[in-house]
C-alpha cells in the first residue's frame, strides 16, 4: 500500500481518472508469476494508475488474485469490477497529484 492510506476523496478522484483507461496488462490462466509482476510494477512506476484485466477463474478467484497482485506490487486496489481492476501506486516521479483531503 502507499505510504499513507488514501482518503475517500482521493479514491474517488482516482476512480474518475481510471474510468478512461484501458487495461495495460492481462493476467492469463498461468496466474501471477515473476515476469508478470515485473510488468505490472513497471507500468505502475511509469503511469501510477493502471487497469489490469483478469482472464481467469470465477469472481472469488479473480478477487484473490488482484489482492495478491496489489500486495506484491505494494499498490492500492482502487476498483474491481467484473474482470477489470484499477491499481494505484505513487511513483518516484509523481504524475498524479492527490490533495491531502
Amino acid at each position: 500500500m502507499t505510504a499513507q492510506p488514501l482518503t475517500t476523496t482521493q479514491k474517488k478522484y482516482l476512480l474518475r481518472l481510471a474510468h478512461r483507461l484501458h487495461p495495460v496488462v492481462i493476467v492469463g490462466k498461468k496466474g501471477v508469476f515473476a515476469s508478470l509482476l515485473e510488468e505490472i510494477d513497471a507500468a505502475l512506476e511509469h503511469h501510477e494508475l493502471i487497469k489490469i484485466k483478469l482472464a481467469v477463474g470465477n469472481r472469488t478467484e479473480r478477487l484473490q488474485l488482484v489482492h495478491e497482485i496489489a500486495h506484491k506490487t505494494d499498490s492500492d486496489l482502487i476498483q474491481f469490477i467484473g474482470r477489470t481492476a484499477s491499481l494505484y501506486r505513487r511513483s518516484n516521479r509523481p504524475q498524479i497529484h492527490l490533495s491531502h483531503s
